[in-house]
């Protein structure tokens, strides 16, 4: 499923491009529509405002704070979440 927000393009970037407490705006979900819905469910929408949290030891899986909650997810998934970075 190919979910996306129409707005201005300041900077295309992933989830995985997301500095420690950097903050951008969710663009498109490229997923399968099992994920991409369980992911809606938790806040990942277009045009929300997602930030990079912290990371696991070994630096996968991520936390990203979406709509006030946590949510850790790995790298293969957060490659396929495209951002508008504010640059």
């Amino acid at each position: 499923m190919q979910l996306s927000s129409n707005s201005g393009l300041a900077h295309r970037a992933t989830l995985l491009d997301l500095a420690p407490g950097e903050e951008a705006t969710l663009l498109e979900l490229d997923l399968p529509d099992e994920v991409a819905h369980r992911l809606m469910i938790l806040g990942f929408v277009p045009g929300s405002t997602v930030a990079y949290a912290r990371s696991a030891p070994g630096g996968d899986p991520r936390v990203y704070r979406v709509d006030g909650a946590d949510v850790a997810l790995r790298g293969e998934t957060a490659r396929q979440i495209r951002l508008n970075r504010q640059m």
